[in-house]
Order: structure tokens, then sequence, then C-alpha cells
């Protein structure tokens, strides 16, 4: 068996085939929810360069049988990533400390509290557009406001569609008894966008200013050598 898959420490993009390994256990003891079977899966960055590890933890629910072996059902009922301990990539250094901090931790609480990852997605996209733009007001929706031309007009939508489900996990609705939820999907989409503005906003920006100085500096040794002592 062969799959894609992403290394979260190294963000290298490959095909994993032999560096993984996935183990069984159920539970048959009567408990209130039901018999469950678990699966825990261990994959090895192949990359030479990183060879870390990550291990998730998935459970389902289990079908007792007489005549045959218990048989799992396909669905997922819930899963945890054990180590790391969310799905958050790792983030140059040259990232601001509080914008890699509102990221981490939104990508760890998505499952647990959605609706806190969301508003935790629009305070990390407050920082990004304070920072990278140099735009600061008083209300997000007038900073959005700010850079809509400095952006394509869908990154904006999208943008300021991060700030308004974000809104939703930061106030109460007027109407106390109005319930607007947000879901783990809806907060990992808002979690997707974050990590593709940072890498257009930060890493495409640092590799092309490092492109960029490494053609001036040839240059410039280029020029030394030829006008030499």
């Amino acid at each position: 068996m062969s799959f894609h898959w992403t290394c979260p420490y190294c963000d290298r993009d490959t095909t994993i085939t032999d560096t993984y390994s996935t183990t069984y256990f159920d539970l048959t003891l009567k408990n209130a929810t039901g018999s469950r079977r678990f699966s825990t899966t261990l994959i090895v960055c192949p990359n030479p360069q990183c060879l870390k590890f990550t291990l998730e933890i998935a459970m389902h629910e289990l079908l007792i049988t007489q005549s045959g072996p218990n048989r799992a059902v396909e669905d997922v009922l819930e899963s945890w990533n054990l180590i790391p301990p969310s799905s958050a990539k790792v983030f140059p250094d040259y990232v601001p400390q509080p914008i890699r901090d509102d990221y981490v931790e939104a990508c760890l609480i998505k499952e647990l509290s959605p609706k806190a990852s969301a508003t935790l997605s629009r305070r990390c996209l407050q920082g990004m557009i304070r920072h990278f733009f140099g735009v600061s007001k008083s209300r997000l929706v007038d900073e959005i406001d700010a850079i809509k031309g400095q952006t394509d007009e869908l990154t904006w939508r999208a943008i300021d569609a991060v700030r308004k489900i974000g809104n939703i996990g930061a106030h109460m609705e007027k109407d106390i008894n109005v319930i607007v939820d947000v879901g783990p999907n809806e907060a990992q989409l808002l979690i997707g966008l974050i990590e593709r503005l940072l890498k257009d906003w930060y890493i495409t920006k640092h590799e092309r200013e490092e492109h960029l100085k490494n053609i001036v500096a040839v240059s410039q040794a280029k020029a030394a050598k030829k006008t030499g002592p």
C-alpha cells in the first residue's frame, strides 16, 4: 500500500510506501458507548534531512460477530494526532512568533473547540495584516478594507470570510438563543487559508529576496575578480 503524505515537520510532499506501520487493538469490555476498534499509525518521514515521525490514533465502531472475526466500521468516529499534537506546520523564524503561536494554537484546538480555533485564525490574520502591510486600525474590518487593492479579489474575499467566521467565535449573538456553530471542517478551511497566506506573504517573499541577494553577490564577486589587485 502507498499513499500521499505531507510531512508536518519539513513540509515535504511525498509518497509513503514502506516507512509506516499500523497496529490495531479492540475495546470489547462492556461500557457505555459500545465496542470500539482503535488503529495507531506511525509514519517516518523518508526525507534524509528530516526522518521525524508522526503518530495518530483513530477510533472505529466495532461490530461483534458470532460466526466470524469481529469487523470494524470503515468510518472514523474520532481521531487524535499524538505526535506532533496537531496538524500545525512548522514555519520559519522570520514569521513573527505571536503569529506562529496563534496559528499553532488554532490547530491544537480545532477539534475540541472549532469556534475558538476560528477566533484564533481571525487574530492570526490580523497580526499578519498589521505586520506584512503595516496597517493598524481599531477594527479588523477597516484593516481588511485598507488592503483591498493590494491583493487579488478572491484572496481578499477569503480574508474577509475569516474575519466573519472568526466573529462567530468571538462575539455572542444579540439573541442568545440563536446558535451559529462553527464545525471542525470549517475551522480547518480557515487554518488552510492562514497557511497559504503565510507561504505567499512570508516564505515566497523571503525566498525571492534570498535569490536576488545571491545574484547580486555573484555579480559583485565576478566584478572583484575582474578588477583584481
